[in-house]
C-alpha cells in the first residue's frame, strides 16, 4: 500500500557537509498543518554489518570507543560501503580489515533504517559462514580489539544491554531467530 507525504518542505537549507555526510535543515509544515522545522542527516554511504559464525557456534566482535558515544562499544565488524556497489564487497572488505576472516557462505540477514527519525542512513548485515582465518588489517585510524565469543554469550550481551550497538542488537536477534529457535 502506497502513503503519499503529509509534509510540505518550506525551505531547505545545507548546514553541514563533509565526506561521510550531509546535514541540511528543513522548514516544513507538518501532517496536522502546523508551521515546523525538520532537521536531516543523510549519510553518503551505506552501512554494513557482518556477523562471522563458526562450525561451533563462535563468532567475532570488534570493540573499540566511539567517539559520538564517547564510551566504548562491542560490535560486529561493520563499515562504511560506497552507494552503487553491491555492498556484500564492503562486507567482504570489512569482516577482513577487521578481523582477519575471509568467509566462504554470506546470506543476507536483514535491512535496516538505522535512526529513522533523524538519518536517512541504510544498512544491510549479513550471516558470513565457512570461515577462514588469516591477519587482520585494520584502517589506520581505528584502535580495535577483536575478541571471539559463544553466540550464547553474545546474545546475552544485547540482552542485558552490554552491546548498544543498532546493527549488532538486530543482527544477532534475527540469526538467533533463524538458527537458533
Amino acid at each position: 500500500m502506497k502513503h503519499e507525504n503529509p509534509w510540505t518542505t518550506i525551505t531547505n537549507n545545507e548546514v553541514y557537509d563533509n565526506p561521510w555526510i550531509n546535514v541540511t535543515h528543513h522548514d516544513v509544515i507538518d501532517f496536522s498543518k502546523k508551521q515546523g522545522i525538520y532537521g536531516k542527516v543523510h549519510f553518503k554511504n551505506l552501512a554494513v554489518g557482518v556477523l562471522p559464525l563458526d562450525e561451533n557456534n563462535f563468532t567475532w566482535l570488534v570493540g573499540q570507543y566511539r567517539y559520538t558515544l564517547d564510551a566504548y562499544s562491542w560490535e560486529m565488524p561493520e563499515g562504511g560501503g560506497e552507494l552503487g556497489v553491491d555492498p556484500i564487497v564492503a562486507a567482504k572488505r570489512e569482516l577482513l580489515e577487521e578481523t582477519g576472516i575471509v568467509a566462504n557462505k554470506w546470506t543476507e540477514v536483514l535491512t535496516i533504517h538505522t535512526s529513522n527519525s533523524v538519518t536517512d542512513e541504510f544498512g544491510i548485515c549479513y550471516l558470513a559462514q565457512d570461515l577462514k582465518f588469516g591477519q587482520s588489517q585494520p584502517e589506520s585510524c581505528e584502535d580495535l580489539t577483536v575478541k571471539k565469543i559463544h553466540f550464547d554469550e553474545v546474545f546475552e550481551m544485547v540482552m542485558n544491554g552490554e552491546i548498544t550497538d543498532s546493527l549488532t542488537i538486530a543482527t544477532v536477534m534475527k540469526v538467533k531467530l533463524m538458527l537458533f529457535s
